[in-house]
């Protein structure tokens, strides 16, 4: 059984298929809820038809299981100019929420 779907969550894009775990930008997800539904499904695939969304499929939700929260590796912003003191360093960690995907809910 080939079903695979492209959501969009984060202004990123994901290709997901069930059981797949993907790392996304932090969701605001409320303390001991462990399912989250993704609504912007913007393309979906299963044995029987393909369903492109114009931006996204109605009535197909991606059913998910909230795994934990996350921070990603940092990344070193270095800026140097030639002359006295003039250098900058930053660091950014993004917070990312780790999700597994369980299901796909297509209506009619």
């Amino acid at each position: 059984m080939t079903e695979y779907a492209i959501i969009e969550t984060g202004a990123k894009q994901y290709w997901v298929e069930p059981n797949a775990v993907i790392e996304v930008e932090k969701l605001n997800i409320e303390h001991g809820q462990k399912e989250v539904l993704i609504d912007k499904v913007l393309f979906y695939k299963n044995d029987k038809d393909t369903k492109v969304g114009s931006p996204c499929v109605e009535g197909v939700q991606v059913r998910c299981e909230y795994l934990g929260d996350k921070k990603a590796p940092k990344v070193i912003s270095f800026k140097f100019r030639r002359r006295k003191a003039s250098q900058s360093i930053r660091g950014h960690r993004q917070k990312l929420t780790k999700l597994q995907i369980k299901e796909f809910i297509t209506k009619g």
